[in-house]
Parts: C-alpha cells; structure tokens; sequence
C-alpha cells in the first residue's frame, strides 16, 4: 500500500497545483464581477485553503506513508482522509449538475478522470484502515 500513498500523494500535490491557473480557466475576472467583495474574497480565499490542504495531503502522503500505514494514528487519519474522498467522489457524482459536463468531450474526459481520482483516493485510504 505504500506506494499507492505515493501515488496518491503526487496526484494529490499535482490537483493542488492545478488550482493556480482556476481564476485565468473559469473566468473569474469577469464571472465574479458582480459578486459582492465579500463572496469574490471568499471564493479566492476558500480555493487557495482548498489547493493548500489538497498539497499538505499529497505531502503527508509521500512523506509519511509508512507512519500511515503502521501507526493507530496513522490508520485513523486514512479513515478521516477516505471518508473526505468518498464525499468528494458523492459530490462528483450526484450533486455538481451533469449539464456541466453531458455533450461536452472536454468536460466528460475531466468528469471521468476526476471520478476515477475521487474512487482510487477513496480505495487507498480505506483499504488501510480496514487492513489494519
């Protein structure tokens, strides 16, 4: 399992950096123009805090697969972090409207690999704490 952390881990620190080109990719200049200065403050804040926690999981994970895998806290904390991509992959699949993406080839590739992202994270992190 530890070098599916691994895995997890650089796919994790690649999604987290992906976050830095949202604003020029969705338009935000223009989307949240008229948006109050609270909720455009709020967007860019949460999806920074969003990218940063995204990195510090793929950190942990490639810098302390073993302490994950072996350890009481370890397991517990992969049972916090299955249960984060098991809502993620919830969220993916029955609340963001399948307008976004149905008869969009662009949007359906994304779609599909992010699900398979959201299911592989989900497999990883509870397969270890049910194999303790």
């Amino acid at each position: 399992m530890e070098i599916h952390l691994k895995i997890t881990g650089i796919l994790l620190i690649c999604l987290a950096l992906i976050h830095i080109f949202f604003p020029k990719y969705f338009k935000w200049n223009k989307e949240l123009k008229s948006l109050s200065l609270i909720n455009k403050q709020m967007m860019t804040t949460h999806t920074f805090f969003i990218a940063l926690t995204i990195f510090l999981m793929g950190l942990f994970c490639l810098t302390s697969s073993n302490e994950i895998i072996n350890t009481k806290l370890g397991n517990t904390i992969a049972l916090g972090l299955g249960v984060f991509w098991v809502f993620r992959l919830l969220f993916q699949l029955f609340i963001y409207s399948p307008s976004l993406w149905k008869g969009k080839k662009f949007e359906t590739i994304i779609h599909i690999i992010f699900s398979i992202f959201w299911v592989y994270f989900s497999y990883t992190f509870l397969i270890i704490f049910f194999n303790k």
